[in-house]
């Protein structure tokens, strides 16, 4: 298959796909709640947009990763939530509401942040790609792949909300089936780079996700929120689309070897909430043994 036909058309598609997918599990009431609980969701959006990148960025010289690994990070950390974030949040039994309403709005607020936070990231780590790199080539991409098909998801919920329901299941498995099938693309065709970097690339992601947690707890533990809305603060600021990483890195960039930090944290981000939930469970039979 050609190697255009894939990036250009192929991967964005599916991307529209998942994020319209996203949309058909939108509903208004998910927008009116950015009004209602303002706090929670902009102490959720500061955490998304603000401090992860900036973890990122911290990581990459604290680690002193290799370039392609270093970008790819940035590209992650610049990355709103996705669709794993709602799934984690829902068996962790967070507030699936507040973690649907940050993905929707860290989702339409990237279109902005994301191309200037890999812009930067371009010229501070590969000065040389910097001058071929677009923001505004990336926003308009950016807009027509999530915000168009959410858009569209959103209006079929409203008006066609028995079909949204039913299809929307289908779209979330598409979702994480698409992401492996990048990730196992990834490990092939990246392959010697892995071998390589494997433990800066890994260590990089466990470190991520799980920093990028606490920076989310401790975000909503300040603002005073309570545990299940720090719980998903926690999730939301730790859980990032990683299939967008890998997206922008192989479609936008036309960078494969960017999209390798992608594909390992597409699989490592679960550690940090398994870790997490297994504390929170561990304390609540604790707290229940001393009671009795």
């Amino acid at each position: 298959m050609n190697a255009s036909i894939l990036t250009e058309v192929i991967l964005p598609l599916a991307l529209a796909l998942i994020m319209f997918g996203m949309g058909l599990g939108l509903t208004t009431n998910d927008f009116t709640r950015l009004f209602k609980s303002p706090l929670a969701i902009v102490m959720g959006l500061i955490g998304q947009l603000v401090a992860m990148p900036l973890l990122a960025l911290g990581l990459c010289y604290l680690l002193n990763l290799p370039t392609p690994i270093a970008i790819g990070l940035m590209i992650l950390a610049a990355c709103p939530g996705g669709t794993m974030s709602n799934v984690v949040s829902q068996l962790a039994k967070a507030n699936l509401a507040l973690s649907v309403s940050l993905t929707a709005a860290s989702t339409a607020i990237s279109i902005i942040t994301t191309p200037f936070i890999i812009g930067f990231a371009m010229s501070q780590f590969a000065p040389a790609d910097d001058a071929t790199f677009s923001i505004l080539t990336t926003s308009l991409g950016l807009f027509f792949i999530t915000l168009v098909p959410v858009a569209i998801g959103i209006w079929l919920r409203h008006f066609k909300s028995d079909f949204a329901i039913k299809a929307e299941p289908f779209f979330r498995r598409f979702s994480l089936f698409f992401m492996l099938m990048m990730i196992a693309a990834l490990v092939i065709k990246e392959r010697d780079l892995l071998v390589s970097s494997f433990n800066d690339v890994f260590w990089a992601c466990i470190a991520l996700n799980i920093g990028s947690m606490v920076v989310g707890w401790l975000i909503a533990k300040c603002s005073k929120l309570n545990l299940t809305d720090s719980l998903t603060l926690s999730i939301e600021v730790g859980i990032q689309n990683a299939s967008l990483a890998i997206l922008i890195a192989i479609s936008f960039l036309n960078k494969p070897e960017y999209a390798v930090t992608g594909g390992v944290y597409g699989l490592a981000m679960f550690i940090g909430p398994l870790l997490l939930i297994g504390g929170l469970k561990l304390k609540n039979k604790r707290t229940a043994r001393a009671v009795n």
